[in-house]
């Protein structure tokens, strides 16, 4: 019952702390996308403190120091919500590959417009590729990190990986570093559940991969990696108390 009224209480203040960082990204389009972003990143670093405040979450972050400056692409795990907002504030200048359907919310898509993020259309399949890379491009121009998840949408700890084919393109079209992150924030905050669970979520930030290497070689590396990290960081936390999670 405890966690639920936490859980709760952390939603309802969590969403509350979106809207009024909403309020100040309008105005902030005025400026520039350093300024949405700057939002961004307040948004991510408040919601992390709410969530260590009201559900007890805290996070440990393991190898900060590998992350090199300027361009690159970072690769993470994607487990849960959590992480859409957390990797924000450890980049100098994140832009994040978002499906395009995000793009035409009212405000939200406007946000997202302002601060030059790479939407994709998974539809299109050939075409979302060769327009997403051709946007990243112009981000790594600029010297940003795009922030990737390599299988597209959530998976539960556990579940097999589901790697798509569009990481490695984007790295091989790009020529820049890949930062494979590993975590395991699903075992706190799960996928379609409403509650939260006590406890530490880990992130590890694993060796970068250099950029040359061919499409496969470069595939089966990052999912070697990211999954091999994975797993023992999910192994090696206590467990939380949730009851089982579906694959839905």
């Amino acid at each position: 019952m405890l966690i639920v009224l936490r859980s709760v209480a952390f939603n309802l203040l969590f969403y509350l702390n979106l809207v009024l960082h909403a309020l100040v990204a309008f105005a902030a389009m005025a400026v520039n996308r350093h300024a949405i972003l700057a939002v961004a990143k307040s948004w991510g670093r408040t919601s992390l403190w709410l969530l260590r405040v009201i559900c007890g979450i805290g996070v440990e972050w393991k190898g900060l120091e590998k992350i090199p400056k300027g361009p690159l692409i970072v690769a993470a795990k994607h487990q849960s919500v959590w992480e859409t907002f957390a990797l924000i504030p450890l980049l100098d200048d994140p832009a994040i590959i978002v499906k395009r359907e995000l793009m035409w919310i009212p405000l939200f898509g406007w946000f997202m417009w302002k601060g030059r993020m790479v939407p994709v259309d998974r539809g299109a399949r050939r075409q979302a590729l060769t327009a997403m890379t051709r946007r990243a491009r112009e981000e790594l121009r600029r010297g940003r990190q795009i922030i990737i998840f390599p299988e597209g949408t959530r998976r539960q700890p556990g579940a097999p990986p589901a790697y798509k084919s569009g990481i490695a393109h984007l790295y091989a079209e790009t020529g820049v570093p890949c930062v494979p992150v590993a975590l395991n924030s699903g075992l706190y905050w799960g996928r379609r559940s409403f509650k939260r669970y006590p406890g530490t979520i880990r992130v590890e930030i694993l060796d970068p991969i250099p950029p040359g290497l061919d499409k496969n070689t470069f595939l089966q590396r990052l999912e070697h990696d990211i999954e091999t990290a994975t797993a023992r960081l999910v192994a090696a936390a206590a467990p939380p108390q949730a009851e089982p999670q579906g694959s839905g």
